[in-house]
């Protein structure tokens, strides 16, 4: 374990970000405008730390998971309308142990996690295990992106499989948060292999959902076709009927 760092916090709202994630945060909220602020002067280090409470604007100390994230800005760019876009790297673990008095911004003395690795053949076969869900997981969820098909797969390293590979699921906040403090690699294999099989089941009913309405859409759409062609060669049919009948 490293030794201890002070640094300013950022609390997210609706988002866990994992080490090896790059990702776009837009900040608004004056406390997490003025951390910003202060870490471009330095190193650019900055914890990231999931609230617990989405809808709250100014959480408290408790109201933020003790298990973030060490993270780097990569870039930060100003808007006009006041808030910031800034792009972040994920780089470790950590734990904020305690916070500091500063009220400017959030600011909180936290350590680096290691993990733990576990057995080397249990994590091996784990991480092929979920390179190959993560490849169904893809087919069913268009919104994983193109690429991440292609990078994934070539990951060997295990934690870090687990971590890209969480970053991409879409469920809950509460889950994603459980894996972010998952130290144990094999443990948050494991969850993840979980978790997407539980999604992959929600997906393959939605898919047969839609399949379903589709055909009966279908149906009914070919149905009003037919009776409105049945309808037009009835109105043909009376029409020349009745010209017979002036002849």
């Amino acid at each position: 374990m490293t030794e201890p760092k002070i640094l300013p916090v950022l609390p997210l709202r609706d988002i866990v970000v994992f080490p090896h994630m790059v990702v776009p945060l837009f900040v608004g909220r004056e406390k997490s405008v003025k951390a910003l602020d202060e870490i471009m002067k330095g190193e650019k280090q900055i914890l990231l730390a999931t609230q617990k409470n989405s809808v709250d604007d100014d959480p408290s100390s408790d109201a933020i998971y003790p298990i973030g994230v060490l993270a780097t800005v990569l870039q930060l760019l100003k808007l006009p309308d006041g808030t910031v876009k800034v792009l972040v790297e994920g780089k470790s673990r950590a734990r904020l142990t305690r916070f500091t008095d500063r009220t400017e911004y959030f600011e909180a003395e936290a350590v680096e996690i290691d993990d733990e690795a576990g057995d080397p053949a249990q994590s091996e076969a784990l991480l092929r295990a979920v390179i190959e869900q993560f490849e169904n997981y893809v087919k069913l969820n268009k919104k994983v992106p193109p690429e991440a098909l292609s990078s994934i797969p070539q990951i060997t390293e295990p934690s870090k499989l687990a971590d890209s590979v969480a970053a991409h699921l879409s469920v809950k906040i509460t889950d994603k948060q459980g894996l972010l403090e998952t130290i144990a690699v094999p443990s948050r294999l494991e969850k993840v292999y979980g978790l997407m099989e539980g999604e992959i089941s929600v997906l393959q009913v939605e898919k047969k959902i839609r399949s379903r309405v589709k055909r009966q859409m279908e149906k009914t759409q070919r149905e009003y076709y037919l009776n409105e062609q049945m309808k037009a060669i009835q109105r043909e049919l009376g029409e020349t009927d009745d010209a017979r009948d002036e002849i």
